[in-house]
């Protein structure tokens, strides 16, 4: 078991990032769009954030949401976002590609790992689209990540955690291997103590009500599964500290 857990906070706004920090965790990931699993971030929200929170601060590069299969034309805006958080001062940065038939794109993250250096980087949870995890944990540890954000191939981290163990297992510490993926405190105790895991990722937010006074409900901005438009997702401080509690005690 490890002597200490870090929790890796997932945050789109300036208040989130405050609060992450507040309630006691170690690291952020910085993204837009959560509703598709987390894009690019801005670099306003980047730099603005520094300004607030002294954790490191990992950046999601991502252009789109959807598969993980990328164009040339994205490509070139994924080297472009890596070119300005770097500039922009991001403590390290989290990406992934694959292949049409589902094994880690080797060659194009090496490409991105190179542009990223001398940063850290994460594969984020495309490794859960892939063909055969085992291998691509290797093709991860070969290509110098940092660390692998996954849920185990499955919906979430709790019904992922077999594999997510089989992976600590595997890793042998070559990688970090940081389970995520609807983590809470009714589950989190389990999938620490049955992945073996050293570090875990979440949101951690409640929602609240917008402060608008006047709301025309005729009108969204999004598609149908969008979130509302007077409701807002905000990380909780006071979630933040329930999860390194729990994760304290499972020492």
């Amino acid at each position: 078991m490890a002597e200490s857990f870090l929790m890796e906070a997932c945050v789109d706004s300036v208040e989130s990032a405050i609060n992450a920090e507040r309630g006691g965790a170690g690291r952020l990931e910085m993204c837009s769009s959560l509703l598709e699993g987390g894009l690019t971030p801005s670099l306003g929200l980047l730099q603005v954030v520094k300004q607030y929170v002294k954790i490191p601060i990992y950046v999601m590069i991502r252009p789109r949401g959807g598969d993980f299969l990328y164009s040339d034309q994205e490509v070139e805006v994924m080297r472009k976002d890596i070119e300005l958080m770097k500039s922009h001062r991001a403590d390290g940065l989290v990406l992934g590609a694959l292949t049409e038939d589902g094994r880690v794109d080797a060659e194009l993250c090496m490409e991105l790992l190179a542009a990223a250096r001398p940063l850290p980087c994460t594969f984020h949870r495309a490794f859960d689209m892939v063909h055969d995890p085992v291998v691509a944990l290797e093709t991860l540890i070969s290509l110098g990540f940092e660390r692998l954000l996954t849920s185990g191939c499955e919906n979430s981290a709790l019904e992922g955690l077999p594999l997510i163990k089989r992976l600590v297992d595997q890793a042998k510490g070559r990688i970090a291997i940081m389970p995520g993926g609807g983590i809470t405190e009714r589950n989190l105790q389990r999938i620490l103590e049955g992945s073996g895991a050293q570090e875990f990722h979440g949101s951690a937010r409640s929602s609240r009500d917008s402060g608008m006074k006047f709301r025309n409900t005729c009108v969204t901005m999004g598609a149908a599964f969008s979130a509302p438009e007077y409701g807002l997702k905000v990380t909780d401080a006071n979630k933040v500290r329930t999860l390194n509690a729990i994760a304290k005690n499972t020492l």
